[in-house]
């Protein structure tokens, strides 16, 4: 299995749409609303996340997750002088388990004990993900509402 990255290009909405609704499905089949409102309701949540990531980050690096060249997920990293942060990262349900974003983030992480900065994502509290940033050395740092700050820091 080859995990690779490559930018993010106005040709690959759909599939970012596609991505960013796997993240909604459990809550959409408790939704009360037909189809239409459904993809209605995620078209506009899509929209407005993406214009959010790229107007509050407009140095990020938006990238697409290949595995073997096929395009799996997304990562939005943003690289500051004192810290790297993981804006978002999300495999296709059917790619999950796989060891694609542990493989990723380990790469982060090498980035930052190589550069000495901190590495921090942001967490929904009732993601099943937390465990494996606990995993891998992540530890709370501080919680706005459902989101829970999660930090990495380099050996000293």
């Amino acid at each position: 299995m080859t995990i690779t990255l490559r930018d993010v290009s106005a040709g690959d909405k759909e599939f970012l749409k596609e991505v960013y609704a796997s993240t909604r499905a459990e809550e959409m089949a408790m939704a009360p609303w037909s189809d239409e409102q459904r993809e209605g309701f995620l078209d506009f949540q899509f929209n407005a996340q993406d214009v959010y990531y790229r107007e509050r980050f407009p140095g990020a690096d938006f990238k697409i997750i290949l595995q073997n060249g096929e395009p799996v997920g997304r990562i939005y990293v943003l690289r500051e002088e004192k810290g790297i942060r993981v804006l978002d990262i999300t495999v296709l349900p059917q790619y999950r388990g796989l060891g694609m974003g542990s493989f990723l983030i380990r790469e982060l992480l090498d980035e930052g004990r190589h550069s000495g900065r901190a590495v921090q994502i942001f967490v929904e509290t009732f993601n099943r993900s937390i465990s494996l940033f606990e995993r891998l050395g992540f530890s709370p740092v501080t919680q706005e509402g459902f989101n829970l700050l999660l930090e990495w820091q380099p050996p000293k």
